[in-house]
């Protein structure tokens, strides 16, 4: 005789399917989600004041910097966004991305005798000082698209800034790292009067308050109360941060430490809106900024991709990480030869290509070191490479009752790889580090040039309307992560939540865009919820697989139901990611 199947009563408590940490956070009004629960609420403060996702996620941009310093973001940081206005069905990307300085030549480097851009931990920092994007990226996006005043969207911050917030558990174990103490002795005074107050990392919960860094939010807010109108406030805070005593204040500190970087490179500098790059996958369309990111990246590994059943090979099978692991070598070392400020990639997402590039897949062994370039373009075929861990950066996201949306991932700064300025409260970013010393190549250093930048952000569209936006930190490992977060959602069906919870992996057979420009030939990456029976599968392909803590932290997906326009979001408990939604 068959069992009788369980009662509900017998069953409802001990019972789950994918069971995760957290509930999805649902509402319609409005969702925000951030690497911090006081970074999401900045954005939610605006959504119940009246205003739109573009001036929540610009309020949580600013927050974020005051919130998550450890979280290798700062003020004079940078940020990509992809931008969806549901008013004018319009969807752009949006570089914040700061450019090289005018006295950053290949020359100059040579004449150094240098063949990488160094910066720290140690004394070169200062020589990849770039230009401060995410400013003007907020700036824009308020203007164009948001609907409050400059001091509505720095209120938030100005307080967490001000009045202090408490210390959390994430950023007291970052500051615990002896690199940043010793690179703040680097550069005295550094910022240990601030982080280290009485020489001691601030225990959790103790309130931490940043004065310099209030200053410096007030300065904006000065310049807008001083104009009559949204418009004009907003130019004004563009003109002090960009032309006023806020460039003349960065372009002296660069200067006396021997950087590149002058007031005028941020006089010359704005954001810019650009057209996303596009691709269908599994019946949808995949968003993303251009090949002035690494971006593309996803794109050409969803495009190998498609030649495979996925879902037969099962989620996190030893086969299945086999073949997306390979699918992301080919990409990255399309990524190292081709991509640039300014690249074409188009013939690179062609379906010929990928299916190219796709036969080169084995099923029964891992290709052992970087693949070379595909030809696509008639360049050079060369095999790729010569160890650093990848750095933190953050990601907010952000839809409204009306369906706009916005992803943005700001980063740069890192405390233990730039120079603290005490006068302003933060640190530079030291992007330019990922430029190459070699003429010719997409992504060679030039003054005035946006760097490759490993920062990206996606959204994937049904019919035509953005619903859904992928976003997770992590170096290098940004889009790797970014891509199982799409297979996640588009081929297993997973709701926002499980997406973002479901174990990690991450190739390292590429050329690490930090210096010192690492290369680790085979390493697979995986998290610890990879079991060791699938590890040993993976072993036998031939992968070296090295457990780590996480393959990307802080990952963030929302959703609209673009039928009852329900709103749906996950926050990846790795760190203090936070959904808010009413």
């Amino acid at each position: 005789m068959t069992p009788a199947a369980p009662r509900v009563h017998e069953v409802e408590h001990h019972t789950a399917d994918r069971a995760t940490t957290r509930p999805v956070v649902s509402g319609t009004q409005g969702v925000v989600v951030a690497g911090h629960p006081l970074v999401a609420m900045a954005g939610m403060r605006m959504l119940l004041a009246g205003g739109n996702a573009f001036d929540a996620a610009v309020a949580a941009g600013f927050a974020a910097a005051v919130v998550e310093p450890t979280a290798s973001y700062t003020l004079c940081g940078e940020c990509v966004a992809l931008v969806h206005d549901a008013r004018t069905r319009r969807t752009q990307a949006v570089s914040g991305q700061g450019v090289a300085p005018a006295l950053a030549t290949l020359e100059l480097f040579r004449q150094r005798t240098l063949d990488r851009i160094p910066t720290g931990p140690g004394p070169q920092a200062h020589l990849s000082f770039t230009v401060p994007g995410a400013v003007d990226a907020y700036l824009t996006m308020l203007e164009a698209l948001g609907t409050r005043r400059v001091a509505d969207v720095l209120a938030p911050a100005v307080q967490y800034a001000e009045r202090g917030f408490p210390m959390y558990e994430y950023m007291h174990r970052m500051l615990a790292i002896p690199e940043t103490r010793e690179q703040f002795a680097v550069y005295p005074p550094g910022g240990a009067a601030v982080f280290y107050p009485g020489g001691r990392v601030p225990e959790v919960g103790e309130l931490f308050v940043q004065s310099a860094l209030a200053g410096t939010l007030k300065r904006l807010v000065e310049a807008d109360a001083r104009a009559s109108d949204r418009a004009s406030g907003i130019a004004a805070a563009r003109e002090r941060f960009y032309r006023g005593d806020v460039a003349a204040a960065i372009g002296a500190f660069s200067e006396r430490l021997g950087g590149l970087l002058r007031a005028g490179d941020l006089g010359g500098y704005r954001a810019r809106l650009e057209p996303p790059l596009r691709l269908t996958f599994a019946g949808r369309e995949i968003l993303a900024q251009g090949a002035w990111t690494q971006g593309p990246v996803l794109l050409q590994a969803l495009a190998v991709l498609a030649v495979f059943d996925l879902r037969a090979l099962g989620h996190n099978s030893p086969r299945y990480i086999h073949v997306v692991t390979e699918a992301l070598k080919l990409a990255f070392a399309d990524r190292e030869r081709y991509y640039g400020d300014g690249a074409d990639v188009a013939a690179l997402l062609a379906p010929d290509y990928a299916r190219e590039r796709a036969a080169l897949i084995r099923m029964d062994r891992a290709q052992p070191e970087a693949p070379a370039p595909g030809d696509r373009r008639g360049g050079p075929r060369e095999r790729g490479a010569t160890e650093v861990a990848a750095d933190g950066t953050t990601h907010i996201a952000a839809i409204d009752r009306d369906g706009s949306m916005v992803c943005v991932t700001p980063s740069g700064g890192v405390f233990r790889k730039s120079a603290f300025m005490p006068e302003l409260g933060c640190t530079l970013s030291t992007r330019s580090e990922m430029f190459v010393l070699e003429e010719g190549h997409p992504n060679a250093l030039a003054p005035g040039k946006r760097p490759r930048t490993t920062l990206v952000s996606y959204l994937i569209c049904e019919d035509g309307v953005p619903t859904t936006t992928i976003g997770c930190p992590g170096g290098d490992d940004q889009a790797q992560a970014d891509l199982q977060l799409v297979l996640n959602v588009l081929v297993f069906g997973m709701n926002p939540q499980e997406a973002v919870e479901a174990p990690r992996f991450s190739t390292q057979t590429l050329i690490n865009s930090f210096w010192p420009r690492a290369y680790k030939p085979n390493q697979l990456n995986v998290e610890p919820a990879i079991p060791e029976a699938t590890r040993a599968a993976l072993r036998s392909l031939g992968h070296s697989v090295t457990e780590i803590g996480a393959c990307g932290i802080g990952a963030i997906v929302t959703h609209r139901n673009p039928h009852t326009a329900v709103l749906q979001a996950g926050a990846d408990p790795r760190r203090p990611t936070y959904a808010l939604a009413w």
